[in-house]
């Protein structure tokens, strides 16, 4: 059939414009590219009313990362502000560890504007104030997609040989998708966290380190303040922040009913800014660059990636397939790694004149090889922290975890817990031994996730065996760490 494009990036947000530059890149500008986006052409890739809620912040290793393979450099103003790490502090705050290294916070208003610009020179076309309702099927395959144009309140239809998917974590498009049953469809409700910020001007207050640092993220950890997630305070200047926090429901409920309170993001929020002490007079940015984003909430998914991400015509990517890291729920960097990939493989797949399934099946693989593989790993940690009371990650974080193992766990290594039962090691009485063996048994099973995703089946036929697999073991493991929180 005669299309309108080669592809379509359904999705004009940041996962959007990286994948379409980089089908750009990897094509020589030979291919018709199509961006479509909900928001209007002034504030694109906007995620919801009340802006781009966001921590901010993104590894230096991501951005270089794009930057190498699709020679897209990023600069001020979209970087705002430099960092050298994160700084994870027990909820006790006597123990610190850093982790991930050198990194960015962005302006994530003025850089979607910057992205779009740079998009629009490589020869990527754009459609905006488009809501999108579905795809257009031909058998098998996705051709198009298809919606309403909020301008003109008239129908649109868009046909394509492939359909990127950037539409976001609640994506009406995946959730509808007719050609697949690999691809998982709908996101477990204890796999996403409710998160708010604010972007803010401050005075200073106490210096305290805990609290504030201009050179690095710091990441609180606390069960009372964020329940199920952590709170944030990650600095845009000696005197801005973006502050924030999220939290799982069921965690958040359990601990209203311990603590007799009927607290929601808005209140904690709000609480976990009046106890900072080294943040004093806070307002919300009205700078002409934060206008439209400095305070916000949205739902952010803290799972591994889809176990699947392509069908026929289709593929998935950034939000959309749930990319964001389940230890800290950071999107951007996995966003900017996977949708470099993936524009490779489109245009590996369309010069090949196969993309069906099988022909884009390589996305999966390539994506498993550079980051996926250790996303489900950081699953079964972050549901075992979720677990623990503030007084076991205090005491884990200080007797447990050394700065060598942190920085395993991030990159989905092996850190090795061994010592945990080794002669000589006191562990301080049966809440701590539960912490312990919580260590030890995810150290142990990530072993077997990251054997398990390095074996991703080569094509389709082999996937249902390798899911299965993968299923089995990872609600034995929900349920072993759900049983020690219970000893």
């Amino acid at each position: 059939m005669n299309n309108d494009y080669d592809v379509i990036v359904a999705g004009g947000g940041l996962t959007g414009t990286v994948a379409a530059q980089a089908i750009s890149h990897y094509s020589n500008q030979n291919l018709s590219i199509l961006s479509i986006d909900r928001n209007p052409e002034t504030l694109p890739g906007r995620k919801s009313n009340p802006g781009w809620t966001c921590g901010d912040a993104c590894s230096k290793e991501a951005v270089d990362f794009m930057t190498e393979r699709i020679k897209v450099p990023w600069t001020s103003p979209e970087i705002e502000h430099d960092v050298k790490g994160v700084m994870a502090f027990s909820p006790d705050k006597e123990t610190a560890i850093p982790f991930d290294g050198d990194g960015y916070m962005l302006n994530r208003q003025k850089l979607p504007e910057i992205q779009n610009a740079r998009t629009k020179k490589m020869g990527v076309n754009f459609d905006f104030e488009i809501n999108l309702t579905g795809l257009i099927y031909d058998g098998s395959q996705v051709v198009g997609v298809q919606g309403i144009n909020n301008k003109t309140n008239e129908s649109y239809k868009k046909t394509a040989k492939v359909v990127v998917d950037a539409t976001g974590v609640t994506s009406m498009l995946r959730n509808q998708l007719e050609n697949s049953t690999r691809i998982e469809k709908k996101i477990d409700r204890r796999d996403l966290e409710s998160t708010g910020r604010h972007i803010m001007y401050f005075d200073k207050g106490e210096e305290d380190l805990t609290e504030f640092d201009p050179d690095y993220c710091i990441i609180h950890l606390d069960q009372d303040i964020a329940p199920g997630g952590y709170g944030w305070v990650f600095p845009k200047a000696d005197n801005k922040v973006n502050i924030g926090l999220g939290v799982e429901k069921s965690i958040l409920d359990q601990r209203n009913k311990r603590l007799g309170k009927s607290d929601n993001v808005g209140s904690l929020m709000e609480e976990y800014l009046q106890r900072n002490k080294a943040i004093k007079n806070a307002r919300l940015s009205q700078d002409p660059e934060d206008i439209h984003n400095n305070t916000g909430v949205f739902q952010v998914s803290v799972r591994r990636q889809n176990d699947c991400m392509v069908s026929g015509g289709y593929m998935l990517v950034g939000d959309s397939a749930w990319m964001p890291k389940p230890i800290d729920a950071g999107g951007i960097g996995p966003a900017l790694i996977a949708g470099t990939i993936l524009g490779k493989n489109v245009v590996d797949a369309i010069e090949a004149n196969d993309v069906t399934e099988k022909g884009l099946w390589q996305y999966n693989l390539d994506f498993i090889e550079e980051y996926g593989y250790k996303t489900a790993g950081l699953e079964l940690f972050r549901r075992l922290v979720q677990t623990l009371t503030n007084e076991q990650i205090s005491y884990g974080m200080k007797h447990f975890l050394g700065n060598i193992d942190v920085e395993s766990i991030s990159k989905g290594e092996h850190p090795d817990f061994s010592g945990l039962t080794k002669l000589g090691m006191i562990i301080r009485g049966a809440m701590n031994k539960t912490v312990a063996n919580g260590l030890k048994y995810t150290s142990e099973q990530n072993k077997w996730l990251v054997e398990h995703y390095r074996n991703y089946p080569k094509d389709p036929a082999g996937f249902e065996e390798w899911n299965k697999s993968l299923l089995k073991t990872l609600n034995e493991s929900f349920v072993k760490i759900a049983s020690f929180a219970k000893n």
